[in-house]
Formats: structure tokens, sequence, C-alpha cells
């Protein structure tokens, strides 16, 4: 009766999972990836990251993209629950229903690894992101330097209420300050941050004020397409513009000269952090609540570097 009951105790402990590292290669670990908008380079580059690294670090993924809009991406992140996502890498859409997935994956249990936003009420266990502040400040100081100190500034925000937007205005506003030449003329909010968004924005400000010589746009997409309204205004004035990500286009861009500078987020390691963080929350390991990645600053001077090999 004992030797009949040590080998059935055996063969449950074989066709356990616990038993899999010797009797064979242990279940990907099953992450749910939430993606704000896929048409943004830099949420590609998350994207891009996290799967090319998937199966290396133990992982399968189920992507999904919201393209911008809340409402889509809770009813998605309800589907990755209802999958049995593991874990969840959440880059929300917006401000407005931000708080709604994560309350979501949490009340089933699951982990969320948010990813450049980061809802104030409901954050996730982990938040992974530039740090956008000293990034802004220093891209500020630098736009101060660039233009004797002296200009009309316009700034293109992002979405308002986001994490990034929040972040990198309070680092410009904060080199602002130390420059006093610099004089803001006017903002306004994309809802997108998108090329035709920034485009519109730009154009409209210009013809109000035509002496406005310095845009801020806060994600590479409106930088361009501020650059873009510039060169249809036929203005004659020197017009600096400036933006932020680090993006393929905004990399050519500064190459070009049609931007004066960009901040390099480092995405690729950002996407790969994602992961690592996901499958460690997941062993139930801990993990530090925020975890805030420097940014360069990227000019012509050094920009065939980041082109060649994105951080």
């Amino acid at each position: 009766m004992r030797k009949r009951t040590l080998m059935l105790a055996a063969a449950a402990l074989a066709a356990s999972p616990l038993a899999l590292g010797t009797a064979g290669a242990a279940e990907p670990v099953k992450v749910g990836l939430a993606v704000a908008n896929l048409q943004a380079d830099f949420f590609n580059q998350i994207k891009q990251s996290v799967e090319r690294n998937a199966k290396e670090m133990g992982a399968t993924v189920v992507t999904v993209d919201a393209k911008g809009d809340g409402a889509t991406q809770v009813s998605q992140i309800q589907d990755l629950v209802n999958q049995k996502v593991q874990a969840l890498i959440y880059i929300p859409a917006g401000a407005a229903a931000a708080a709604i997935p994560v309350k979501t994956a949490k009340a089933a249990g699951i982990p969320v690894v948010a990813v450049d936003r980061n809802p104030t009420d409901a954050p996730g266990d982990t938040f992974i992101a530039t740090n956008s502040v000293a990034a802004a400040k220093a891209l500020g100081d630098y736009a101060c330097k660039q233009s004797g100190g002296k200009g009309v500034l316009a700034i293109i925000q992002g979405q308002i209420g986001t994490t990034p937007e929040q972040d990198r205005d309070k680092g410009f506003k904060e080199a602002m300050a130390s420059c006093p030449g610099i004089k803001e003329a006017t903002r306004e909010a994309s809802k997108m941050w998108m090329k035709d968004e920034g485009f519109n924005i730009a154009q409209n400000m210009l013809q109000r004020n035509p002496s406005i010589n310095m845009f801020f746009g806060r994600a590479d997409a409106l930088a361009l397409g501020a650059a873009q309204a510039v060169k249809a205004s036929g203005i004659d004035h020197k017009v600096y513009v400036f933006g932020f990500d680090g993006d393929l286009a905004g990399l050519r861009a500064v190459k070009d000269g049609a931007l004066d500078a960009t901040m390099t987020q480092r995405t690729q390691f950002m996407g790969k952090l994602a992961l690592q963080s996901a499958l460690d929350l997941v062993a139930g390991k801990k993990v530090p609540a925020e975890q805030l990645q420097d940014a360069s600053l990227t000019t012509k001077e050094n920009v065939d570097g980041f082109i060649a090999n994105h951080p």
C-alpha cells in the first residue's frame, strides 16, 4: 500500500506545472499588451520590442490596439481578462477612462504594468516611462540657448490629463522660468498626438500671430506638423521647432533640419523592461512602483547614432 501511495504521488507531481522544468519546457506566460494607438511610432516600437523578446523570455503576447479610443480599450481589456492573460502591459488610450482597465485586471488578480501613462486614481503595479520632467527641462534649456534666450513661443500640447503631457509641461516650464526672454504666446491641445493635428493647430497659430518663432510639439508627430505649417506659411524669419519622442520620422527630420531637436526615448529598452516586469510580477517578485528612464537630447550633431541604433 505504501509503495502504491508513493507511486501515485510521484505521478501527480510529474503531471503538475511545477515539474515541467525537468519533464520539458515550462508553459509560456500569457501576457496581454493593450496599446493606445499603433499609428504612433512610439507605441509601435514598444509593441515590437515586447513581441520580439517574448519567446526568449518565456512568454506569449496577445496584442490589442485601441486606435486612440478609450471605450474601445476598456472593452479590449475585458476581453483579455476573459482570455485569462496572466499579466497586462497597459498603455492607456487617454485620461478619461484610464483607471477602468486597471481595476478590471486587478479584480481578476492580474498584475498590471503601466507604460508611458499611469492612471492617478488606479496606478499599475509598476509604471515604466521616460522621466519626462527632466527630459523636457533639458529640451527647454537647449531651446533657450539656441534662440539666444529670446522668442515668441507656441506650444502644441498632447492629450490633456495624460502623464506625458503633464510631465512635459512641468519640465519645459521649469526651463522657461530661467529664460524670461522667451514669452509663451499661445497653446492648444491635440486629441491624438498626430501630425495632421499639429499642422492644423500650428497653421492657425501662425495666422493669428505671425511673430511666433518657436514651437514645442509635445510629440514628434505634432512637431512635424508644425514644421510643415511653418514651411507652408512662407514666413521669412527663423522658426525653431522642437519635438519629443525620437520617432524615426522625427529623427530623420532632425537630420534634415526640419526639427531643431527632439528627446529620444528608450523605447526598445522600455518594451523589454515592461515584459520582464510582467513576468516578475506573475512570479511573485517585488518590482519597483516606478521605473523612470532617461531620454537623450538629440540634435543634428548626434542624430545619426540614434537612427542607426535606437535605444
